[in-house]
């Protein structure tokens, strides 16, 4: 099984940023405990800041992949393009935030990619890359 997690916006800078929200682990560091948590998966990375180049990564994995699990960030909430880019694929997208976004500000509560997403994991910390990992694994043995 081959899975790509995919971060946007300002999320390089977990475990320096609003350790109140997201707390003070980077995201290699989290990275190197789900590779030995799943070690039958094969799981890539790749964060950008830019909207187009998660929706060149969308692309690029779309069709080959088992599995993407997807954090855009501010773009959840903004980036039609990049809803446009899941539907527009075969891959199965889980939708993953940190925190609770519904807890959070009012626009939070509005996601653009959710609706063309398999599903939606927040709230969980870091741990809700791992919860959309398993709920990937599901998927694949249905």
């Amino acid at each position: 099984m081959k899975i790509q997690i995919i971060n946007g916006p300002n999320l390089n800078l977990l475990g320096q940023r609003e350790k109140e929200f997201y707390g003070d682990i980077s995201f290699e560091k989290y990275l190197e405990m789900l590779k030995d948590l799943f070690k039958d998966i094969e799981i890539d990375y790749y964060q950008s800041n830019i909207e187009g180049e998660i929706i060149n990564k969308i692309h690029e994995t779309g069709f080959t992949y088992n599995g993407i699990v997807l954090n855009a960030g501010g773009y959840t909430h903004t980036s039609v393009s990049i809803a446009d880019a899941i539907a527009a694929v075969k891959t199965p997208v889980v939708e993953v935030h940190i925190t609770n976004v519904f807890a959070r500000e009012e626009f939070r509560n509005i996601s653009l990619i959710a609706p063309k997403c398999k599903g939606s994991i927040s709230g969980f910390g870091l741990d809700s890359y791992r919860l959309a990992i398993e709920s990937l694994r599901v998927l694949k043995k249905n």
